[in-house]
């Protein structure tokens, strides 16, 4: 029993080693692609990504070359019936991409797969290995990021979420974000940062999430949605949501937050000319 409990704790040190030195690691630059960019696609994001029309051209420019090289990289399935078409891809791409556009590291290493599913899904529940019955079936979903690789998502919320940039709901934004905490193995809202910045965002990160508890749990209204306060992995995905559609509103009531975020993706959207209709 000794030596199983040693082994463990050398594993678990080990672990723990590995994920700080993930988290330290300088990012490799991207390599973007050089070959044309699809005609259709400038007028695919135009319509159905109205955040992108806030950006500068070499901006848009960039995030499209973003696109291609996600699409080289992922592969995408359609569920439920769903037949997935270039308009679903280059939206759906180019929605993730605007995480990445001043990153300078990897275009979502771990992802392989984005499943996309006509409408909300249930997931799949196993039968209890205790009791062998199935539980509950639970309310239809969104989207979700997986920790092997694969996100899911509703086109008809990828559509609505994307379609309102100001109302801070987006589940491509928010499922993206979960891919970005998981990098280093460990879904906890803190994506992978140097080692003063982690130490500053886990600060900000922990006095956030218990203020937003605090107002969830005395009903006090908040910029951030209430799903925020459910653990820190989500609280970092609504806010990012909140930092990239209702950033002015954030920064007001949550500067020190706003700023944390902006210094991660390197990107100021409160300073954005708001996006003109389509």
């Amino acid at each position: 029993m000794t030596v199983i409990l040693a082994a463990a704790a050398i594993l678990g040190f080990g672990y723990l080693l590995v994920s700080a030195v993930l988290r330290r690691i300088p990012a490799a630059p991207l390599c973007l692609p050089s070959d044309p960019i699809p005609a259709a696609w400038p007028g695919i994001v135009d319509a159905n990504v109205p955040l992108a029309r806030s950006l500068s051209a070499d901006e848009r420019q960039r995030l499209l070359r973003l696109v291609q090289l996600f699409l080289s990289d992922k592969h995408f399935e359609g569920c439920g019936g769903l037949t997935v078409s270039d308009e679903m891809k280059v939206t759906i791409a180019a929605e993730a991409c605007l995480l990445l556009l001043h990153l300078e590291g990897p275009c979502y290493p771990a992802l392989r797969t984005v499943l996309v599913y006509p409408r909300g899904f249930v997931p799949k529940i196993a039968r209890s290995p205790q009791t062998g019955e199935i539980p509950e079936t639970p309310a239809p979903l969104i989207g979700e990021s997986w920790q092997d690789g694969v996100v899911v998502v509703s086109w008809d919320d990828v559509v609505r979420g994307a379609g309102n940039p100001l109302d801070g709901e987006n589940v491509v934004l928010h499922e993206f974000a979960h891919q970005l905490d998981e990098e280093d193995g460990a879904g906890d809202g803190a994506p992978v940062l140097p080692g003063s910045a982690l130490r500053t965002w886990g600060r900000v990160l922990s006095d956030e999430h218990d203020r937003l508890r605090r107002d969830v749990d005395h009903d006090r209204q908040s910029v951030l949605d209430e799903y925020g306060a459910t653990n820190k992995a989500e609280f970092f995905a609504v806010a990012t949501e909140t930092f990239f559609e209702k950033p002015v509103q954030l920064e007001r009531e949550h500067p020190e937050l706003y700023e944390q975020l902006k210094r991660f993706y390197r990107q100021d959207p409160a300073r954005w000319t708001p996006p003109p209709p389509s």
